[in-house]
C-alpha cells in the first residue's frame, strides 16, 4: 500500500468512490446508495457537523443500530478528522454515561428509539449535542407508506431543544465548504473502540487511521483469490461496533465492494437478502454459522451465490465447519485477532491448502511470540503459549487506563508487545491453532463479556459479599456465563433468580449470567487474587471435558 496516498480512512473511501462511482455501495431494506451518492451525503453531513462545532479529534459517540445513518456518520467523522466512538445500541444509561465521561465525548448520534436513554445522562456528562435519526427517513417512500399503515416502523419521541438536531435536518442545511486547511493524517486517532475491562469497566482502544486501513486491506486479501476487489457483494454479519463487523463491513466500502445491511439479523431476512442480491461473501461468529445450519427453513432459500465464508470472534467447532462444507460445498475460512490488534493478526487466504481447525498464518505486518503466561518466558517451538503480538502500527495502550495498559502492553527485547491473554500454538508450517482463551473474558454469542464487570454488578447487591464469573463451554453459544456467589453472613432466602433479575436490570442482555451457584468461599491465590481458572477447570471436569 502506498502510505502517501492512503493518508487516512476517508482517503481510502474516496479512492473507492472515484473508481466505483455508479456502483451500489450500500443496500438497506431495498434502498440502494451508489458510491457517488454515499460520498455526496457524507460530504454534506461532514460540513454540517463541522458547522455545529465538531472539530478535528473531538470524540463523537455513535449509539445506533445498523442503518445508513451509522455508516454516513462514521465516514463523516473520518472526513473532518473527528474520533468515532461506536457503542452497542443495547447499552442503557449507565454504560452511556461511563463511556461519554471516559472518552470526553461532547456529541452523540442516536436514534429516536433510544433517545430517551440519552436524555437521562445529559446532565451527568459533557454531552452538548444530540443528533437523532429515524429508520423511516432512510426507507423508500413505498416502504414508509406500508410501514405507517401497519404500524411496524419502530419509533420514539424526540425532545426539542437548541442542542438536539435531527439527522434529516442537517442534510437539508446549506453548509459552508470545509476549510482547505483541514487535513487528516493517517497516524492520527480515528476511533475509540470500547472492549471489556478486567477492572469491571470497558476500556477504550485507540485506533489510528493507518492501522485501520492496513488491517482492512489485509482482511480483504483473504478473499481476493476468489473474488477480486470491487466485485464482491457482502452481507453484514456482525455488529458495526465490533472490530469484526468493521473489518469486513466497512472494509467492503474501502474496497469498492457492495455492502448489504439489515437493521437486525433475523435469519429468514438474511437468507432472503442473500438470494435477492446474489450475495457472494458471508461472515459471522461460530454461533451464527450454527444457527444457519440448524434453521428449519434454510433449505427453502437459494444460497448458491455464496462463494466465500469467514468466521472469527470465537473458536469454530470442527463439527460446524464439516457440516457447513458438506451442506454448501464451500469452506469456512478463519482468522484470529482482537480489538486491541484492530482485527486480524492471522489470516487464512482463500485457495491455500490449510489444515482443518487453523486460524491461519501470521499477517505480514505482525510479529508474534509464544510465552508462559505467568513468567513471559518463551515456550519451546511448536508448544502452546500465550500469544504476544507486535506491529509498527499497533495500538500502544488503552485510553486513560495506565494500570491496564501496564498489564497488557509490555516491553520485551526493545519492542512493545500486546498480551492477548489467549493461548495458541504454531505448527511447523506456520499455521496457528487456538487452544484456550483469557480467563477474564467470556465469549457469549460472539460478544466479549468482561467477567469482572458482571462480578462488580453482583457485588453491588447488598446481599453479596463476593462473586466470581466464568465461561462454561456451550456448543451453540460459545460459552454460557456462570457466576459463583458468596452471600453475606446471616442472609437467607436469596435465590439465583433474584440475582439474575438484579443483573438483568443493570447489564446488557448478553452479559446476564445464565447460571448462579452459591458457595461458602471462593478459591484465591496467596495474594488474594480470584482463581477463575480453577473454577473453570472444575466446570470442565463436571462435563467430562479436557482441561
Amino acid at each position: 500500500m502506498d502510505d502517501s496516498y492512503y493518508g487516512s480512512i476517508y482517503d481510502s473511501f474516496k479512492h473507492s468512490a472515484r473508481k466505483s462511482s455508479d456502483k451500489p455501495a450500500l443496500v438497506f431494506l431495498g434502498k440502494k446508495y451508489s458510491y457517488s451518492q454515499l460520498e455526496e451525503i457524507t460530504e454534506h453531513l461532514a460540513k454540517a457537523i463541522y458547522e455545529l462545532g465538531i472539530k478535528k479529534q473531538d470524540k463523537v459517540i455513535i449509539y445506533q443500530p445498523h442503518a445508513p445513518q451509522w455508516i454516513i456518520a462514521w465516514l463523516a467523522l473520518q472526513r473532518i478528522g473527528a474520533v468515532a466512538v461506536p457503542i452497542t445500541h443495547f447499552y442503557g444509561p449507565r454504560e452511556i454515561q461511563y463511556i461519554a465521561n471516559d472518552s470526553g465525548a461532547e456529541t452523540i448520534f442516536c436514534m429516536d428509539t433510544n433517545f430517551g436513554y440519552v436524555t437521562r445522562v445529559l446532565s451527568k456528562t459533557n454531552l452538548k449535542r444530540v443528533i437523532v435519526g429515524t429508520v423511516a427517513e432512510v426507507l423508500p417512500w413505498w416502504k414508509k407508506m406500508i410501514g405507517k399503515a401497519y404500524n411496524v416502523i419502530p419509533g420514539g419521541k424526540i425532545g426539542v431543544g437548541e442542542n438536539v438536531f435531527t439527522f434529516s435536518s442537517l442534510l437539508k442545511r446549506t453548509p459552508q465548504a470545509l476549510p482547505s486547511s483541514l487535513k487528516v493524517e493517517g497516524d492520527e486517532l480515528a476511533e475509540l473502540l470500547y472492549t471489556g475491562g478486567t477492572t469491571g469497566f470497558p476500556k477504550g482502544v485507540p485506533i489510528s487511521g493507518l492501522l485501520f486501513v492496513r488491517s482492512v486491506e489485509q482482511q480483504r486479501r483473504m478473499s481476493e483469490p476468489l473474488i477480486p476487489k470491487g466485485e464482491d457483494i457482502i452481507i453484514q454479519g456482525a455488529p458495526l461496533y465490533h472490530i469484526l463487523g468493521q473489518a469486513v463491513g466497512i472494509g467492503a466500502l474501502l474496497s469498492g465492494d457492495t455492502l448489504v445491511m439489515l437493521p437486525k439479523i433475523p435469519l429468514d431476512a438474511v437468507f432472503e437478502h442473500i438470494a435477492k442480491y446474489r450475495v457472494r461473501s458471508f461472515f459471522g461468529t461460530p454461533t451464527m454459522y450454527r444457527m444457519v445450519l440448524e434453521h428449519d427453513r434454510v433449505d427453502h432459500y437459494n444460497l448458491s451465490s455464496l462463494e466465500y465464508c469467514f468466521c472469527a470472534g470465537d473458536t469454530l467447532p470442527m463439527e460446524v465447519e464439516n457440516k457447513w462444507t458438506n451442506k454448501f460445498g464451500i469452506r469456512i475460512y478463519q482468522g484470529y485477532g482482537t480489538t486491541e490488534t484492530c482485527g486480524g493478526v492471522s489470516f487464512s487466504i482463500a485457495g491455500e491448502k490449510l489444515p482443518r481447525g487453523t486460524v491461519g498464518k501470521i499477517g505480514p505486518h505482525w510479529r508474534v511470540k509464544f510465552v508462559h503466561p505467568d513468567t513471559l518466558e518463551p515456550v519451546p517451538p511448536y508448544k502452546p503459549g500465550e500469544l504476544l503480538a507486535s506491529s509498527d502500527y499497533m495500538v500502544t495502550g488503552y485510553w486513560k487506563k495506565e494500570e491496564e495498559t501496564a498489564k497488557f502492553f509490555v516491553n520485551l527485547e526493545g519492542r512493545l508487545w500486546y498480551r492477548t491473554g489467549d493461548v495458541l500454538r504454531m505448527d511447523r508450517n506456520g499455521c496457528l491453532f487456538f487452544m484456550d482463551r483469557s480467563v477474564d473474558l467470556i465469549k457469549h454469542k460472539g460478544y466479549r463479556v468482561a467477567a469482572s464487570k458482571v462480578e462488580a454488578i453482583l457485588q453491588e447487591n447488598p446481599t453479596v459479599v463476593a462473586s466470581c464469573v466464568v465461561g462454561v463451554r456451550d456448543p451453540e453459544l460459545g460459552e454460557r456465563i456462570k457466576a459463583f456467589v458468596v452471600l453475606k453472613e446471616g442472609v437467607r432466602g436469596v435465590t439465583a433468580h433474584d440475582l439474575i433479575r438484579w443483573c438483568r436490570d443493570r447489564l446488557a442482555a448478553y452479559e446476564v449470567p445464565q447460571y448462579i451457584e452459591f458457595r461458602d468461599m471462593l478459591p484465591k491465590s496467596k495474594v488474594g487474587k480470584l482463581l477463575r481458572r480453577e473454577l473453570r477447570s472444575q466446570e470442565r471436569r463436571k462435563m467430562g471435558e479436557p482441561e
